[in-house]
């Protein structure tokens, strides 16, 4: 299994990073005359702005830039539009027209498109009464076929350095923010920045190639990525929760398991003393062992800890609180009652808007939690309904676990078949990602196809795993575009061919059923070892909270805004 691992992963790609010259056929620069203005909320804004010379598709490639009405200068036209110039001496929030950061939201859940504005909406106000400028990017989305969302992406942010001199704000000071897919974006964002790897398919649709796409910082929620492995995390971490499996399919679980570890135990991830982390054996077979393992347990330790020590009770776990899931602020309302991109109200579950397929098994050990727990006792004693697995030293209000897979049967259950993201029928939301611009789904995992040699499944992983895109590029070539780790860890070809992002701040809902743990724990393990281009990785795990933008306190709007201004400061 280590060869599979090392044969996929290794992969050499482009040689050197860069962000190219400036084509000939490069977009329009922004119309100074042509702005809007939201006197209410003193906000200049125009929509509909091209970033892309020769746009893949008009309906998804534009963006509207938000900005405080205090840092421009603006003279009424008879049609009613305004003429703008920059008002140096103006300031909002303790930044001026030269300090002032830009925020793009990244509403791609389930790697969906980003449907762009076409109209003022009042929820950017938060961010432009904070001083930000708000960059809402429209972008293609997994129907189009990786990479279309990050190129577009990253198109729209050259776009807006192509108008630095036009515009106030720092361009050098740019944060992306998403959830789910479009936390996984926002993270490839923060990862990929001036990839050779991406140069053609930013060729491809008239992107600036002049300016820089890489971001200061990333705010990522739940981010479903790493797609590489993520079917083999899934199985190694949750496959223990399935059951009523043939033995077939519990032989492909317990395979995508074991490849995960050879993949861990070659990658070479440390934890914040140097140690290397990796996996053994254990008595079950499944390599439910090692540092690695113990990491892992510790960090849900940590989530429980913090969620008791955060916690006033009486709790009621299914009551609405304070307690993060405020919708991100590309979410708007256009003023006609029609939700905006993603029509998601403050705490929704994004696991129920994204179109991705999920089941409602859960093992019999599962347990219940509803109504409200007096004490802290009552609520491990709901934990441990099952089986007990919960330690809980009252004297100092904290927790041991039995095991990882203890607290998987009880409250992380499998929501996923087997082969959670490159699903044996093609129908799961990447493999519409990893198609070809036409809906249709493709096999990319090569270690699952490697399980399935003389299956029935053999001959459809074989075919679409040598298929090449319209630019000629394998689905190894674009699977590792779309994976962070690719270019932040010594085991990858891509390793330190991108400029990353100085600040990353990363939050998971630990029950989640829709990715593995490890995942995002991977992720922020690889960033802190990056060295001292990275300068802070503020990265949790949220007790009690699923697929959600989860918080520990407070909304993630405002605590977004606090982080860019920690940044910053």
């Amino acid at each position: 299994m280590v060869a599979i691992v090392t044969a996929v992963f290794g992969l050499a790609s482009c040689t050197s990073a860069g962000f190219g010259k400036t084509a000939a056929n490069t977009p329009n620069k922004i119309d100074m005359a042509g702005w809007s203005y939201n006197e209410s909320d003193d906000v200049y804004y125009q929509v509909g702005l091209s970033y892309a010379a020769a746009p893949a598709d008009t309906k998804y490639e534009t963006l509207g830039i938000f900005i405080p009405g205090k840092y421009m200068n603006g003279t009424k036209n008879e049609d009613g539009s305004y003429a703008l110039t920059v008002n140096r001496a103006g300031a909002v929030a303790g930044y001026t027209a030269a300090t002032a950061p830009f925020v793009m939201p990244v509403n791609t859940p389930g790697y969906s498109a980003a449907t762009p504005p076409s109209a003022y909406s009042p929820a950017v106000k938060a961010y432009t009464d904070a001083g930000f400028i708000y960059v809402w990017s429209g972008a293609r989305g997994r129907d189009h076929g990786a990479p279309c969302g990050v190129t577009d992406f990253k198109a729209a942010i050259r776009f807006v350095r192509y108008n630095k001199d036009r515009l106030p704000g720092n361009t050098a000071s740019f944060f992306s923010f998403g959830m789910s897919g479009g936390g996984a974006q926002s993270a490839l964002l923060g990862a990929t920045g001036n990839s050779a790897l991406y140069t053609p398919y930013l060729e491809a649709i008239g992107a600036v190639m002049g300016e820089s796409d890489a971001i200061l910082g990333s705010q990522d929620w739940c981010p479903v990525t790493n797609l590489n492995v993520a079917n083999e995390a899934y199985e190694w971490e949750m496959g223990v929760t399935r059951t009523g499996l043939s033995a077939d399919m519990k032989n492909l679980s317990n395979g995508l398991g074991a490849a995960f570890a050879s993949y861990i135990n070659e990658l070479g991830l440390t934890d914040e003393n140097g140690s290397v982390l990796s996996l053994t054996q254990s008595a079950d077979g499944l390599y439910h062992a090692g540092s690695y393992y113990d990491y892992l347990k510790a960090t849900i330790e940590d989530s429980l800890n913090k969620f008791l020590a955060d916690t006033s009770f009486p709790y009621d776990p299914n009551a609405k609180s304070s307690r993060g899931g405020m919708p991100m602020g590309g979410i708007p309302d256009f003023g006609e009652g029609r939700p905006g991109p993603a029509g998601i109200p403050e705490g929704a579950d994004y696991s129920q808007i994204d179109n991705v397929k999920r089941s409602s098994s859960s093992s019999a050990y599962k347990v219940t939690l509803s109504g409200s727990y007096a004490t802290a006792e009552d609520y491990i004693a709901a934990l441990n309904a099952k089986g007990k697995w919960v330690a809980y030293d009252a004297a100092t209000n904290t927790v041991k676990i039995s095991s990882v897979e203890a607290f998987a049967r009880a409250v992380k259950n499998a929501s996923k078949s087997v082969g959670a993201f490159d699903d044996l029928n093609r129908t799961q939301g990447e493999n519409i990602l990893f198609g070809y611009g036409d809906g249709k789904g493709a096999h990319f995992d090569p270690i699952e196809g490697g399980l399935l040699q003389g299956t029935d499944y053999e001959a459809a992983f074989t075919e679409d795993l040598a298929k090449t895109d319209a630019l000629g590029k394998p689905v190894s070539y674009r699977a590792n575009m779309y994976n962070p780790m690719y270019f932040l860890c010594k085991y990858y070809a891509g390793y330190r061919k991108s400029t990353v992002a100085k600040y990353w701040r990363i939050r998971s809902g630990i029950f989640q059923g829709d990715t593995a743990i490890s995942t995002e724990l991977d992720l922020a393990l690889a960033l802190k070892a990056y060295g001292p281009a990275v300068k802070t990785v503020d990265f949790e795990t949220v007790w009690g909270q699923g697929h959600v933008e989860a918080e520990r306190t407070g909304s993630s709007s405002e605590n977004f805004i606090a982080w860019v201004n920690d940044c910053l400061r």
